[in-house]
């Protein structure tokens, strides 16, 4: 399966509680640092509610 590595490149300070939530629930605490998931759509559409903060990089495993 196809893994993601996702960065938090923007404070989530002054946004909604709502995407501060989302970006503790992908993993994100502290700023550029990093984090890998499984590419599916529950994690897109995560990500596309705080894409304004975050930066996706999509990783290619070493066997495909």
């Amino acid at each position: 399966m196809a893994k993601i590595r996702i960065t938090l490149v923007k404070s989530p300070i002054g946004y909604a509680k709502e995407q501060k939530d989302t970006v503790k629930s992908l993993g994100l605490g502290k700023m550029w640092r990093s984090v890998e998931h499984n590419d599916n759509p529950s994690i897109r559409g995560m990500v596309h509610k705080v894409r304004h903060l975050v930066r996706v990089e999509e990783i290619e495993e070493a066997g495909e």
